[in-house]
């Protein structure tokens, strides 16, 4: 089983995807290609997705079950121990400690807060 997902990507790699995969909504394709169908299809996707976003999940034979690649997506693959995980974008981190109330709190809320009297 193979999934494409497409975000932002213009209609004419949809079209073209049609070919091979069913597109059950909008950006999401789905089928059963060969390998090497996949591949060359993955090859088009990642030629002409220009500043879209892809991802490409298909089943394998691993402790998982499947696998995935990703185009221009800020979360990426990584194999940790065997199996593939997302590693996210860092969030911004706040400058402050998580024990000083934010400012703009009124007293009230920040005693029953944070437990001061």
């Amino acid at each position: 089983m193979t999934v494409i997902v497409l975000t932002n990507c213009p209609p004419g790699l949809r079209g073209f995807l049609t070919r091979w995969l069913f597109e059950i909504s909008a950006g999401v394709f789905i089928g059963n290609p060969s390998a090497r169908i996949r591949d060359l299809l993955w090859d088009e996707v990642q030629q002409y997705a220009h500043q879209g976003r892809a991802l490409l999940a298909h089943t394998t034979n691993n402790e998982q079950g499947f696998t995935f690649r990703t185009h221009d997506h800020g979360w990426h693959p990584v194999d940790h121990e065997g199996l593939t995980l997302i590693r996210r974008p860092n969030a911004q981190k706040s400058s402050s400690p998580a024990t000083t109330p934010p400012k703009g709190w009124s007293s009230a809320s920040k005693r029953r807060r944070f437990g001061r009297k």
